[in-house]
Parts: C-alpha cells; sequence; structure tokens
C-alpha cells in the first residue's frame, strides 16, 4: 500500500435529498477511451498545478484544477473518503462507524472512510463522485484517478474488498459513459481484477519500495504511472522498469516549484 497523498481541498455539500445532476454529452463505450502512453513523461501535481517540466506528455492533477494544455491529462478525485475535515458536509449515513458509533477516520490523513456496505449507500455515494468526474469531463480531461481504491485495508475489518470492487465498477462505468480512461490507484493485491473492474491503467505510488511494479506492469502491460518518495525508491524503479514504465520521484506533499519542499526527478 502507497502513501496516499495531500489533495486540494474541495467543499463538498451533500445531503440525504441529494439529486444526481449528470453532465449533458454523449456517452462513450469503453473502447473509445485512450489511455497514457507507457514510458513517457510524467508529472504529479495534485497538491497543486504549474507549468509542467520539459519531456512532460502526461500529467495527473486534482479535479478542482484545470488540464495542462496539449498533454495528457488525469483528473484525481478523492473517491473512497472525505477529504480533510469534510465529513461535516457529508450526509453521516454515508460515513463509515464503528460499533460504538464513531466514524472510522484514516489516521494518516484524517479523512474519514465512506460506508460502501450496501448497495444503497454505494450508489450513493457513487453518484457524487461521478459529478465530479462529469466535471473533468467537461474540462478536457482524459482520464480519472480515483484514490483510496485500498482504503478497506485501513476500515479495521468493517469493509472488505468485494464492496470496494462493486463500487469501483460503478464508478468505471460512468468514467466510461463520458469518455475517460480510468485508473487503479495502487491496491496490488486487487490488479489481477482489472478487466473486471473496468480499470484501464494503474497510478502506484511507491511500487519500487514495496516490491509491487511487476505486479502493476503485468496486469496493465505496462500502462502505469509510478511515484517514489524516496531516492531510493528512485533508483529502484529505474533500475528495473526504467524502459518499460513512466517513473518519478516527487517530495511527499507533491507541492508546487514555489515550495521550499518540491522535488520532482526522473530515470
Amino acid at each position: 500500500m502507497g502513501i496516499n497523498h495531500f489533495r486540494a481541498l474541495a467543499a463538498v455539500i451533500v445531503t440525504a435529498s441529494f439529486v444526481v445532476t449528470a453532465c449533458a454529452g454523449p456517452k462513450h463505450p469503453a473502447s473509445e477511451t485512450q489511455v497514457p502512453t507507457p514510458h513517457v513523461g510524467f508529472d504529479y501535481q495534485i497538491g497543486g498545478p504549474y507549468h509542467p517540466p520539459s519531456g512532460v506528455s502526461v500529467v495527473s492533477r486534482d479535479h478542482t484544477a484545470d488540464p495542462a494544455v496539449g498533454l495528457y491529462n488525469i483528473c484525481y478525485v478523492n473517491a473512497f473518503q472525505t477529504q480533510p475535515g469534510a465529513e461535516r458536509d457529508w450526509d453521516p449515513t454515508l460515513l463509515l462507524h464503528d460499533a460504538s458509533g464513531a466514524v472510522v477516520i484514516d489516521p494518516d490523513w484524517n479523512e474519514a472512510l465512506l460506508d460502501l456496505t450496501t448497495a444503497a449507500k454505494r450508489q450513493r455515494i457513487a453518484a457524487i463522485v461521478n459529478n465530479w468526474i462529469d466535471t473533468c469531463a467537461a474540462k478536457g480531461f482524459q482520464a480519472v484517478e480515483p484514490d483510496n481504491f485500498d482504503s478497506y485495508t485501513r476500515s479495521r475489518n468493517l469493509l472488505t474488498s468485494d464492496e470496494a470492487q462493486q463500487y469501483i465498477r460503478l464508478l468505471s462505468a460512468h468514467a466510461h459513459d463520458r469518455g475517460l480512461a480510468i485508473a487503479q490507484k495502487n491496491t496490488a493485491e486487487l490488479a489481477d481484477n482489472r478487466r473486471r473492474n473496468g480499470l484501464d491503467f494503474a497510478i502506484a505510488e511507491e511500487c519500487a519500495e514495496n516490491d509491487e511494479c511487476a505486479t502493476y506492469a503485468d496486469a496493465f502491460d505496462n500502462h502505469v504511472e509510478v511515484i517514489e518518495y524516496t531516492d531510493h525508491g528512485l533508483a529502484e524503479a529505474c533500475s528495473r522498469f526504467g524502459d518499460r514504465l513512466s517513473i518519478i520521484e516527487r517530495d511527499k506533499q507533491v507541492s508546487t516549484p514555489d515550495n521550499e519542499e518540491y522535488l520532482r526527478k526522473t530515470c
């Protein structure tokens, strides 16, 4: 499991009477979507957009940002957890609660987990996230990156991998209807199910550090964007997969170049 990173905060107002408002436009079969070209220049900008470095042709940005002109753009959405502190904006019945009634929080990022335990709740949550996917399509992104697919591993056994997969299939079907490819974010243990789950390519954090890059490369036919967060991870990824995959090292806050913590390296 890789590290989930800083996300640009976006206010989300959700009530029990939420009404789905789908973006107008034609639907597209999955065969019409385009995945990122393997082994090309990549940049991970979910902490804030900036002018892509020379040689970059694929960029991932938050859904609140605009795509980079002339490049292949991946749209980040936090699909399985709330934004930090935004759980108060959600219908409480869509948040995961433990036996004591407390909301289950991802301790690393202070994000509430969403409750995927019933088909009805999965449908309601997907309706919200699919509105964000509609925004991605309307802005001109080519793909979507639903983060925290692996949140069931942090749910204190209250969620299952099957529930996570049933939910992501709702997102992948909607993304394909909007002409967008959809990425599997981390979760190497489910990579072999990528076709059944409707997932087109992978975004893998720290796969070299966790010895998972081969799993993604094999499952997704080298259509993998790799983000490492240490020099050691970058060296390992480049030495073993530098001729096959798109690989970068970023600082852990995926900051912008005007921040003193900013770091971006590649093979």
